[in-house]
Order: structure tokens, then C-alpha cells, then sequence
């Protein structure tokens, strides 16, 4: 091994960086090679900026900017000015996300006026008909909202407003029913009493247009004789007084002096709760008795007993569905103690309370400054730990994801019971110099933060509580990126590339000590993507070291290799997700061992069936006829240069399949041939081919004439070929 591959697995092993052969990362402004070509999204059509949508409550909520364009594009671009409309309605649409994104907030209708004004001022006649006839077309309007560190909490609550109002406007009608019919009762009673009888209510019930129509002191006399004797109870008559108290005194919905129901804090959103759990109480009393009253149904020996201890073990979730649900927005940074202990009380207390739980930095050092990721981690990890309650709503986003995860925030704010929004806003301050929502995307990408929901009302079992399919390829380890450059002899160079966690954290300032550039001149073999280094297991020195691909401000490659703690903190990282996809069905193991135990059982009850259908054995002489007439098997053809395995004679000593386990597998027998040639690199292949203990592997030539270091890797396969 020469001084500069020692130099790296030194740093590898220890993270000293001799400066002779790798050079320091800091102030070079890296950023992943795959984030390259998204340095300027104002010019770019995504999801945002979003339009929180005001006053449609049987539409959508919010939509995004270029949804709501292309909608309007579509109904006005049908006629020979298409194009240019098209064209003129693109341009605004930047100059407004262009705007939101230095800052700019406001409504669309201001944001687009503002726009507007800009651009048409010398532009060409046609533009200003163009933006006429798309503003027509746009028939909603709202707040406008980048991906920023505002953003989980001004969607939670514009979502939250509209689900409340919509259960207000139910709760009301329902409201009015009952004190209208038990108005009705009481009006009655008093048109059948003694002064509902009296000539002079009845004057006036009758109105003046008819005041000289009728001898009302005749009519009252008349009344009094045919009047019932049977009396109307008092103690009903004061149990109606009493329910129409109760109900228009209410204080939950929609009254001058109504409460509250969003907080920044869990101990307030909880002391509020209990404070007002008394009067919830009597509300709900009050509605159950006056639906008895109405339907004529109630009775004091059966039910005055009963509801005097209504609500004495708690409300029924389904009585509590009718209320208001409390909203708390909480942010993980400034989270003591006793608030933490808070949040866990009512995630377990089954209260109708949503919690968004806003992350703005996960990639916290741990207080010994030693570069672990354990602090980070601690709130990474909330959302999961909570799905072990079993009767909580449970979501976890990047803000990215947000917009694409809107029905699975309404799922959570109209769950009956309580909820939690886990969102990491991206938002770390200038610790990787990328936008928020790069940050996001990145961190759920890389496996940092999935997205998941776990919705307890949905079903009985995992298959249909648990949501992992927002997730970029789910069933892998790492997402896999496309990536082309140019080399230094100007062609072009094309690769996939795995984006692990290591990617999303080499683009944090703070962990720049973690990672090392490597001079162009020392690119060889040796070092190999996180990805592939993460598929081994290391066994004494490692002869291998892992590198990523990065470009800086210039968008020029560059190669640095990464320490033996970020590769630790991937393989965890890698083991959480795979904890998940498990719950998602992905990978299962159980699922797994109990497919392999009915193949085993079929082939063992196939086998002595076939066994007894086999035509009888041939004689000793014709036996020998067989053997001497029969060729010997003959290997398949092969193209030149083809990789391959012989594996009738694999040893099933895992050695390649340790190496990558994607590229080779094993047969039922229990033997390796290569499942996928593409799946890795021709390194891999000479590795598998080294290790082999038959040598049954052959690497055949190189598919990428491209890959660092075939020279010497053509050397070390030339005894396989």
C-alpha cells in the first residue's frame, strides 16, 4: 500500500488528516454531487411556494403554486394564443415564487398584483391580456407560504382552522335543533297555563290586524273550561330552564367570550383542558338529557341517578369527537424537561390534542462535542417510539413532503383521539448554506427522516395502519441518483449514485473535521462509495476507503473520504430504516422465514411424489448405454467479457454475498450465481473473485470502461478470467 492510501485509511480510522496528502473541506462550500443542479430553485417548478386556500371549505385547503397555474394554463390555452399565454403565465409564476423566496408574503391576489406590475412595465401589449386571461382563470385565493421555518405551523393551523370550522358549523346546527325544540316544549306549557290562556296574550298572539275580529275574554273563557287537568311537572319545566342555560352559555363554540384551542405549550394546552373538563361535562350532560326531553323519552327513576354521575370516569371518545380538538405547536429546540414530560402525558392520555412537534436540526452534536449524532437522534426518534402507544396518531415529514402528505394531515386533525405531527422544518440555520427545503427533501432522502403515518382508526393490523410509501425507492437501503459531469478530457461520465445519510451530513459545516479531499492525482481504487463501504463488514485493516463525490460553489467534482464515526452513524442510521420498512411490510422478516419454511415443506412433499411418478430404473447394461452414449453437460455459451459464477461448485461460503448482497444471491440450493452484474461495481466483482475459497468466480472485463482504478484492477482479475 503506497503513503497516500495509508494516509486515508488513517483518517478513515482515526480522522487525523495529514496534510500532505488530503487536504481540509472547509470554506470550500461543498454540497453532494447529486444537489448540483438545484442551486436556484426560484427557477425551478415544485411544490412551493403553496396557497393556503381561504373560504373554500368543500375544496381543497392549500395547493401549490405551479398545481393552481398549470389548472389555469389548461383552461386557457385552447385557442392560437395558447403558447404565448403559456409563456407569459410561466413567467410570472417565477417572478412570484422568485419573490416568496427572498421573504415576500401576502396574499396570491397581492403577490400576483405585485408581479405583475413589474413585469408589464415594457413588456410587449400581449402580456398584460396574457396575465389577464390566467388571473381569470385562478378562482381561489389565500395566504402564500414558502418551505421555510414558519411553515409546519402556519399549515398545521390553516388545516386545523378549517377542520374546527366545519365541526363548529355541525356542532351549531345541532345546537340550535335542540334549544328550538325545547323552547317549543316550554312555549307550550305556557300556552297551556292560566296566563297563556289570559284575553290579553291572547290579543296579542293574534296580532292587531285582527284585534277587532274576536271577543278575547269569550275565547279565555272558553280555554278555561276545555283547559287539561293534567299539569305540566315543575321539576320537568326547571330541567328545561336549566338545559337551555347550559346550552346557550356554552363557551366551546362560537360566542363572544369563546376559549382558546391553539397553544405553544403542552403544560397550558393541558391545565386548560382539565380547567375546562367540568363544563365540558355539564355540555355534554346537557345535550344526552335534552335529546331524552325532545323525544319525549326521559325519566326521573331511570335517569336522574344516571346522569348524576355522568362524565365521572371520563368522557366516551365519541362524545369528545363533537368538541373542539386543541392544537399545541411546539418546537424540539426549546423543549425543557417538565414540557417534554408533558407532551408524553397526553400522547398517553388519549385526550383529543395535536401536537406538532417541530425539528429544526438533526444533525445536533451530542454535549461530549465528539461528533456523535446522539442529541439529534433523541428527537428523530420521538414519532417512532410514540407508535408504540397504539392509540395515537402518528405522522412524521420532512416540511418538503408536506403538501404531498395534506390528506394524511387531515386524517390526523380529525382522528378522535390525540395526534402527533413530527416535522423536520430544515431550517438549521447556515450549517449547510442550502435553503430549507433543500435540507428537508435531503433529510428524507437519505433515510435521515423518513415520512411515515400511523393511523390507528384505519384497520386492525400494520398492513393498514402504517404509510411508508411516501418514501423515494422505499425498498432499498439508499434512494439511487442519476449523476453526469464532464472529466478533465471533456467527455461525459455518467453514474449512479447511492444517497446515504453521510451525504446529508457532509453537507453540515459542523461535521467538516469528519471528512477529508483527496488531490485528483490520489483517485484510485481504493476508494469506493459509502454505499459499498457500508456492505462489508471490515476485517482487520480495511484495504478499502469510503469516499463521496461533492462539487463546490463552481460545480466542480471533487472526492473527499469520510471517517469511521459517520460510517457508524450510517449503519445505525441504516438499521432504523430497515426497523421500518419491516413495519411497512418491506423485507418482513417474519414474513421471509415463513415464506422459506413452506418452500422447504413444498419441496419436501414434491420430492418423494415425483419420486414415485419417475419412470423405473433402466437395467446395469443399459445404464452403462446411458453413461456411454450421453454427452457430459455442456456450460451455457457466454458472451466475451461475461461476468459469471460456477455455481454447481459454490461452497456457500457467503463471501460474496457479503460483499453485495444485491449483485449476488443464492439459489434454493443454497448456491451464488450473480443475480444483478449492474448492482455494483467491477471492484466488487474482483473482491468477490479474490475472496472466493473454490475461485468459482470469474469477474469477466469491465462493464464501465470509466471506474477509477481498472488498471490495476484488470492485474488483480487476470488469474479469474
Amino acid at each position: 500500500m503506497d503513503a497516500a492510501s495509508q494516509a486515508h485509511v488513517a483518517f478513515f480510522l482515526t480522522g487525523s488528516r495529514p496534510t500532505d496528502h488530503l487536504e481540509a473541506v472547509e470554506g470550500l462550500g461543498l454540497r453532494p454531487a447529486v444537489l448540483s443542479g438545484y442551486r436556484e430553485l426560484a427557477g425551478l417548478r415544485y411544490d412551493f411556494p403553496l396557497v393556503l386556500v381561504a373560504n373554500r371549505p368543500d375544496g381543497p385547503l392549500v395547493q401549490s403554486l405551479s398545481g393552481l397555474m398549470d389548472e389555469a394554463l389548461a383552461a386557457t390555452t385552447g385557442d392560437v394564443h395558447g403558447e404565448r399565454v403559456r409563456q407569459h403565465g410561466l413567467r410570472i409564476e417565477r417572478e412570484i415564487r422568485a419573490r416568496v423566496s427572498n421573504g415576500a408574503t401576502g396574499l396570491l391576489s397581492a403577490l400576483w398584483d405585485e408581479a405583475a406590475s413589474r413585469l408589464e412595465s415594457g413588456a410587449e401589449p400581449s402580456f398584460g391580456d396574457s396575465l389577464r386571461r390566467v388571473r381569470t382563470a385562478i378562482t381561489v385565493d389565500g395566504e402564500v407560504a414558502d418551505c421555510d421555518a414558519a411553515l409546519p405551523a402556519r399549515l398545521l393551523r390553516h388545516a386545523w382552522s378549517a377542520v374546527q370550522a366545519k365541526k363548529a358549523a355541525a356542532f351549531r346546527r345541532h345546537l340550535d335543533r335542540l334549544v328550538l325544540k325545547l323552547s317549543d316544549i316550554l312555549r307550550a306549557d305556557f300556552e297551556r297555563s292560566k296566563a297563556g290562556r289570559d284575553a290579553s296574550h291572547l290579543k296579542a298572539s293574534v296580532g292587531t290586524g285582527f284585534g277587532d275580529a274576536f271577543d278575547f275574554d269569550a275565547m279565555s273563557h272558553v280555554l278555561a273550561t276545555t283547559a287539561r287537568t293534567d299539569a305540566f311537572p315543575e321539576a320537568r319545566r326547571q330541567r328545561i330552564r336549566h338545559l337551555l342555560a347550559v346550552l346557550t352559555a356554552q363557551r366551546f363554540f362560537a360566542s363572544p367570550d369563546a376559549y382558546t384551542f391553539i397553544f405553544n405549550s403542552c403544560g397550558d394546552a393541558l391545565e386548560a383542558f382539565r380547567g375546562r373538563l367540568p363544563a365540558l361535562v355539564d355540555l355534554a350532560r346537557a345535550i344526552a338529557v335534552a335529546e331524552l326531553e325532545i323525544d319525549g323519552q326521559y325519566s326521573e327513576l331511570r335517569h336522574d341517578a344516571l346522569f348524576e354521575q355522568f362524565g365521572a370516569n371520563g368522557l366516551d371518545p365519541q362524545d369528545l369527537a363533537a368538541f373542539p380538538g386543541y392544537l399545541v405547536c411546539v418546537n424540539a429546540g426549546q423543549l425543557p424537561a417538565a414540557e417534554h414530560a408533558r407532551l408524553m402525558e397526553i400522547l398517553s392520555s388519549g385526550l383529543p390534542i395535536k401536537i406538532l412537534l417541530q425539528i429544526d436540526d438533526i444533525l445536533e452534536e451530542s454535549p461530549d462535542g465528539q461528533g456523535a449524532l446522539t442529541a439529534g437522534m433523541r428527537n428523530r426518534q420521538i414519532a417512532s417510539m410514540t407508535i408504540g402507544l397504539s392509540d395515537v396518531y402518528v405522522l412524521q415529514s420532512s416540511s418538503s413532503n408536506l403538501y404531498r402528505f395534506r390528506e394524511h394531515l387531515l386524517g390526523g386533525l380529525t382522528y378522535r383521539g390525540p395526534a402527533l405531527f413530527s416535522v423536520f422544518s430544515g431550517a438549521s440555520g447556515a450549517a449547510s448554506g442550502l435553503p430549507p427545503y433543500l435540507v428537508a427533501a435531503a433529510a428524507m432522502e437519505s433515510r435521515a427522516f423518513p415520512a411515515f403515518a400511523y393511523d390507528p382508526a384505519a384497520g386492525t393490523n400494520w398492513a393498514a395502519r402504517f404509510c411508508l410509501e411516501a418514501n423515494p425507492q422505499r425498498d432499498l437501503d439508499w434512494p439511487i441518483q442519476g449523476f453526469a459531469y464532464e472529466d478533465e478530457q471533456h467527455q461525459r461520465v455518467s453514474e449512479e449514485l447511492a444517497f446515504t445519510v453521510v451525504d446529508f451530513v457532509a453537507s453540515d459545516r459542523r461535521y467538516a473535521r469528519h471528512l477529508a479531499r483527496v488531490p485528483r492525482a490520489q483517485w484510485n481504487g481504493n476508494l469506493v462509495p459509502v454505499d459499498e463501504s457500508l456492505s462489508r463488514e471490515r476485517k482487520g485493516l480495511p484495504d478499502t476507503v469510503p469516499s463521496l463525490l461533492m462539487v463546490d460553489d463552481h460545480n466542480t467534482l471533487h472526492k473527499v473520504i469520510v471517517d469511521e464515526r459517520l460510517i457508524r452513524e450510517a449503519r445505525r442510521c441504516r438499521e432504523m430504516w430497515h426497523s421500518l420498512q419491516e413495519l411497512g411490510g418491506i423485507h418482513n422478516s417474519h414474513a421471509e422465514a415463513l415464506l422459506a419454511r413452506e418452500r422447504r415443506a413444498w419441496e419436501e412433499h414434491a420430492q418423494p411424489e415425483a419420486e414415485a411418478h419417475a419412470p423405473p430404473a433402466p437395467t446395469a447394461a443399459a445404464a452403462g448405454a446411458v453413461v456411454m452414449g450421453t454427452p457430459a453437460p455442456q456450460e451455457p455459451d457466454r458472451s466475451p467479457g461475461e461476468a459469471y459464477i460456477e455455481t454447481v461448485r459454490c461452497s456457500t461460503c457467503n463471501e460474496c454475498t457479503t460483499i453485495n448482497g444485491k449483485m449476488f444471491a443464492y439459489n434454493n440450493n443454497k448456491q451464488a450465481y450473480i443475480a444483478d452484474v449492474t448492482a455494483g461495481t467491477y471492484a466488487q466483482l474482483v473482491e468477490a473473485a479474490e475472496s472466493c475459497q473454490v475461485a468459482v468466480i470469474h469477474p469477466g472485463t469491465p462493464r464501465n470502461p470509466q471506474e477509477p482504478g481498472l488498471d490495476e484492477l484488470l492485474k488483480r482479475a487476470a488469474p479469474f478470467l
